[in-house]
């Protein structure tokens, strides 16, 4: 049942608009094995009310409201913070089906999930980021130290 009220929400709600924020340091050993500046990545929904951030960290997933205005250029302040950003993408449909899927909740399948059915196959955010279309110029400083 619950399925069915969130194709509705999808279909006919009001629109969203997805970005994919991409960056980070290696807070935990093995990320260091991650391409520098790619090691984690977060998805932000836009909607006629304002930003909300679903950001998977170790452990834990959060999902915050931010207290902006919906007009604000959240995209951009990601990007003048060091950040590469993906989008706008149109959230997928829901999916259904007879088992759930047996994979860990990784930053990519997060946002790979948001994204929706059609979303490309990844299993690393540098390899989420080029499967979107995600291009090298203008990267030179992600990830770099200032």
């Amino acid at each position: 049942m619950t399925r069915l009220a969130h194709r509705r929400l999808s279909q006919h709600g009001p629109g969203q608009a997805v970005w994919i924020a991409f960056g980070g340091e290696a807070d935990q050993p093995w990320l260091r094995l991650l391409r520098r500046g790619f090691r984690h990545c977060f998805a932000a929904i836009a909607d006629e009310a304002g930003w909300t951030v679903l950001e998977p960290l170790s452990g834990r997933l959060l999902v915050a409201r931010l207290p902006v205005p919906a007009e604000f250029d959240l995209p951009g302040f990601y990007r003048r913070a060091g950040l590469a950003v993906v989008g706008p993408f149109a959230p997928g449909e829901a999916r259904g089906g007879w088992l759930p899927a047996l994979a860990p909740l990784t930053c990519v399948a997060l946002c790979r999930a948001v994204l929706g059915a059609h979303a490309p196959r990844a299993v690393t955010p540098y390899g989420l980021f080029r499967a979107l279309g995600g291009s090298r110029k203008n990267l030179a400083n992600i990830g770099k130290k200032s």
